[in-house]
């Protein structure tokens, strides 16, 4: 009995093979690696040196600057935080930078939200105008806002900085988050109307949690402008009790004069920067995505 094999057509697989890599290919990755490490080294160095610096005493730094502590002063982050005021500083940051970056973020994707999704008269204008906020210097705003804020009776208090601190993010933060709403899909906008959602709910339950990547990025950029604000505090909040931190660590280093703690100086440096380190960590996976994103468009 003979039997017939019946002979099946081979499939045809596609296999997806890596392109080789070039010379020219390897010389820009090979560069790129070694400015990268460079850049990684001009900012990990000064910081760890600056880190080590924060636990020794004055004359320990100027005796061996680059060596570890013989005896590691706690007592700088003490002395910073009590005696130089720091400790007052940091909360009136973290109340006026906090306060701040809720109301911008919030007020921002309102902003963006409307401008990207809904055509009315005027829209293009008010876009522009945003934009238009980027380019104008703030140290020529000083003198208008100081006299606004003494006309409301705002100078030199916490409420007056936070509202000029929200007007300093709010250009920016539009035109970062435009982008975004712009390309989220309507359909399903539309989809949460026919299911009874109105606009309120559509946005803030369906459209913001999908621009969260965005959101997450210009929440970082909006904090480190922010937190490391110089000339705006100088400008509109002279009353010390309301410095905020770089108000505070430039008058700490001012009034001491020749007799400068350079110990406790390094540690309220310390102290500024590890709020903005916190922040990062904790934003990173969303930043990264954003960036992704904002590739794959």
């Amino acid at each position: 009995m003979s039997v017939n094999l019946l002979k099946r057509p081979a499939a045809h697989v596609h296999v997806q093979r890596k392109p080789k890599d070039t010379k020219g290919d390897r010389a820009v990755a090979g560069v790129s690696h070694t400015m990268l490490t460079l850049w990684a080294l001009m900012v990990l160095i000064p910081l760890g040196w600056t880190l080590l610096s924060s636990f020794k005493t004055t004359s320990e730094i100027f005796a061996s600057p680059f060596a570890l502590p013989q005896d590691w002063k706690f007592v700088n982050y003490i002395n910073a935080w009590n005696t130089a005021g720091i400790g007052t500083y940091f909360f009136n940051t973290v109340i006026v930078v906090g306060s701040a970056l809720v109301i911008v973020m919030v007020l921002g994707a309102m902003c963006a939200y409307v401008l990207a999704r809904y055509v009315f008269p005027g829209s293009r204008a008010v876009y522009y105008l945003m934009l238009a906020g980027l380019t104008f210097p703030i140290f020529l705003a000083i003198v208008p806002l100081f006299f606004i804020l003494k006309n409301l009776g705002l100078l030199n208090t916490l409420p007056g900085l936070i509202i000029v601190y929200v007007a300093f993010a709010l250009p920016f933060t539009v035109f970062f988050l435009f982008s975004f709403f712009k390309a989220l899909p309507g359909e399903i906008a539309e989809a949460a109307q026919i299911d009874g959602a109105g606009e309120w709910r559509t946005f803030f339950q369906v459209m913001l949690p999908m621009a969260k990547p965005g959101m997450a990025s210009v929440a970082i950029f909006n904090f480190l402008g922010l937190w490391n604000q110089y000339l705006i505090p100088v400008a509109i909040n002279t009353k010390r009790e309301n410095y905020v931190l770089s108000q505070g660590i430039a008058a700490y280093a001012g009034q001491m004069g020749y007799a400068v703690d350079f110990g406790a100086l390094f540690a309220a440096a310390i102290i500024v920067v590890v709020p903005v380190l916190i922040m990062y960590i904790l934003f990173q996976r969303q930043l990264q995505g954003s960036v992704s994103a904002g590739t794959m468009k």
